[in-house]
C-alpha cells in the first residue's frame, strides 16, 4: 500500500493501527469506589437516577484514560504500571510506522518544498485529557506541524491519533506537549516537530458568595508548546513559519507560547485563591475510593504529581453535597423581597439575564455549567425580586448532583412559587460528559426551556423574552 513498514507488531492491526480485541476493563472495583463517593455526598444510590451511575462514571474513567489502562492491563492486576512512558511511545511507532510513505522532495536547488523540506502542519486537533492534579477533564486545541526528510511523510490523520495516545491518561498540558513531540521525532525521524497546545481546564467557583458573580471566570486557559530538531530552539526562524500558519486560522499564540513554562498556577485547585483555608474538610473513605479508583485505572497514587490529587477531588465533589434547599432559601428570601400583590394584573415584564451557575452531571460525576435566564411578570410600579435571590435559588440548586432537564424546573417552580404563577427559565449549558466519554463533542451546548402560567400560552411574551436573550448575546 506505500508504507515504509509494515508495522508488525504482534497486535491485531486496522488501517495501520493496533487495537487491543476483546479488552475490557474490570470495574467492579471502580462501581464500588464511587458508590462509597455518592454515599459520602449524602446520596442514595438506590435512587432512580443514580443506580447506573457508579457503572458510567466507571465506563467514562476507563475511556478517559484508556492508554492507561491498557498499558496497565498488560501488567496484570497485582504488579500495578506507573504511567511509564515507553509503553505509549510503543503505542505511537504502531501509529506511524505503518503510515509512512515515500514523497520525493526537492533533492537539488534552494528552497524547501511540500514533500521533504517543507513544513506541514496540522491545526485544529480536539482532544480532552484529565488533570493530574484534580482529576477533572480538561480540553485541548492541538496543532501539530513537522519538517519530513528522508524522503518520507506519514499520514496526517495518525497526528491526531498520537497526540490523543498521550492524552488518554491522566496529565500536564506541558508534559502533553512534550511527550507526543518526543514520540513523534523518535518514529517519524524528520528534520524537525513542533507542538502547540491550547488548553482549557474548567474554573473553581468561589463557593463562598452564596452565587456566582457576572465576573466569574469559566476557563483557567494556557498555551504552551515543544520542539525538537529544527524547532529546538523557540527562538528558531522556522517557528514564525510554524505561528504565522496558525494565524491564518485566528490562532494567536505567540505571546504565551513558551516551552520552558512551569505551568504554576495551570490547575484552579494549586492556585494561590485555593490554598486559601477551605471549610469543606474531606471525608477519609471517600479520599480512599479515589486513591482505589487510581490503583483500578492503573496509576500510582504516590507518584508525586498525583500526591493529595484524591483529596483535592473529594473537596471538589463535597462542594456538591445534598443539602436541605429549604432552610436556605427561607433565610435568603425572608425580609429581603417586597411582597407582590397576588390578585392584582400583571403587566410587566422583567428580565434577568446570564446568571452563572455550575452543576454535577448525576449520571457521570463530571461538571457542567452555563447560565440562566429568567423572565417573570409583575405588577406594574411593583419593585421586582432582587437579582440576589434569584442567583441564590439557582445556586444552591446548582451545587447538586443534577441533570439539566430537572435543574430547569426546580429554578422555574420555585420561582413561580415566589411571584405567583407567569415564569420562563431558559438553561444554556456545556457538559463535560459531552467533551470526555461517549461522542466526544468539544463545542457542544444544551439548551433546557421551562414556561409557566402565561408564557405557556403568550407567543408574544416568549418571544419577547427569547429575543432579549438573542440581543443580549449579540451584542
Amino acid at each position: 500500500m506505500g508504507a515504509l513498514d509494515d508495522g508488525q507488531f504482534g497486535l491485531e492491526l486496522v488501517d495501520g493501527v493496533s487495537v487491543e480485541v476483546g479488552f475490557e476493563l474490570e470495574t467492579p472495583p471502580i462501581e464500588e469506589a464511587v458508590k462509597v463517593l455518592l454515599q459520602g455526598l449524602g446520596e442514595d444510590i438506590n435512587r432512580e437516577g443514580l443506580r447506573k451511575t457508579p457503572a458510567r462514571v466507571a465506563k467514562a474513567l476507563s475511556e478517559g484514560t484508556r492508554e492507561l489502562v491498557l498499558r496497565g492491563q498488560e501488567k496484570g492486576p497485582i504488579e500495578r504500571w506507573n504511567a511509564d512512558s515507553n509503553s505509549y511511545r510503543q503505542k505511537a511507532k504502531d501509529i506511524v510506522q505503518g503510515a509512512l510513505f515515500p514523497e520525493v522532495g526537492l533533492d537539488d536547488g534552494v528552497g524547501h518544498a511540500g514533500g521533504v523540506g517543507g513544513l506541514v502542519i496540522v491545526r485544529d486537533l480536539d482532544l480532552f485529557s484529565y488533570c493530574e492534579s484534580c482529576l477533572l477533564p480538561f480540553q485541548v486545541k492541538c496543532h501539530v506541524g513537522y519538517v519530513p526528510s528522508g524522503q518520507r511523510v506519514v499520514g496526517l490523520s495518525k497526528l491526531s491519533r498520537v497526540a490523543d495516545v498521550f492524552a488518554k491518561r491522566l496529565q500536564d498540558p506541558q508534559r502533553l506537549a512534550d511527550e507526543v513531540c518526543s514520540a513523534l521525532n523518535h518514529w517519524i525521524k524528520p528534520a524537525g516537530v513542533a507542538v502547540v497546545l491550547q488548553c482549557l481546564h474548567i474554573h473553581f467557583p468561589n463557593l463562598e458568595l452564596g452565587y456566582l458573580d457576572s465576573n466569574h471566570q469559566e476557563w483557567v486557559k494556557a498555551s504552551v508548546c515543544s520542539g525538537e530538531g529544527l524547532f529546538e530552539s523557540t527562538k528558531a526562524a522556522i517557528w514564525s513559519d510554524f505561528l504565522s500558519l496558525l494565524k491564518f486560522r485566528g490562532i494567536n499564540v505567540e505571546k504565551t507560547c513558551t516551552r520552558d513554562s512551569t505551568m504554576s498556577c495551570w490547575c484552579p485547585s494549586q492556585s494561590s485563591s485555593a490554598s486559601t483555608p477551605c471549610k469543606i474538610e474531606p471525608v477519609h473513605q471517600m479520599v480512599a475510593a479515589v486513591t482505589s479508583i487510581l490503583k483500578s485505572l492503573g496509576e500510582d497514587p504516590l507518584r508525586k504529581e498525583l500526591l493529595g490529587s484524591p483529596d483535592r477531588y473529594v473537596r471538589w465533589l463535597k462542594n456538591f453535597e445534598k443539602a436541605e434547599l429549604e432552610l436556605m432559601l427561607n433565610g435568603i428570601v425572608c425580609g429581603k423581597m417586597d411582597p407582590l400583590q397576588p390578585n392584582c394584573s400583571k403587566e410587566e415584564m422583567h428580565l434577568e439575564l446570564n446568571l452563572a451557575f455550575w452543576s454535577l452531571c448525576e449520571h457521570h460525576l463530571l461538571p457542567f455549567h452555563g447560565v440562566m435566564h429568567i423572565g417573570y411578570f409583575c405588577t406594574k410600579g411593583t419593585n421586582p425580586i432582587a437579582r440576589s435571590i434569584l442567583e441564590s435559588i439557582v445556586h444552591f440548586y446548582g451545587f447538586k448532583l443534577q441533570v439539566q432537564e430537572r435543574l430547569t424546573r426546580q429554578v422555574s417552580e420555585t420561582v413561580s412559587s415566589l411571584l405567583g404563577g407567569d415564569v420562563i427559565v431558559v438553561v444554556e449549558a456545556s457538559h463535560s460528559c459531552m467533551v470526555s466519554r461517549g461522542i466526544e463533542k468539544l463545542g457542544s451546548n444544551t439548551a433546557t426551556m421551562a414556561l409557566l402560567g402565561r408564557f405557556s400560552f403568550d407567543d408574544a411574551a416568549k418571544n419577547m423574552f427569547l429575543q432579549s436573550i438573542q440581543n443580549t448575546s449579540t451584542s
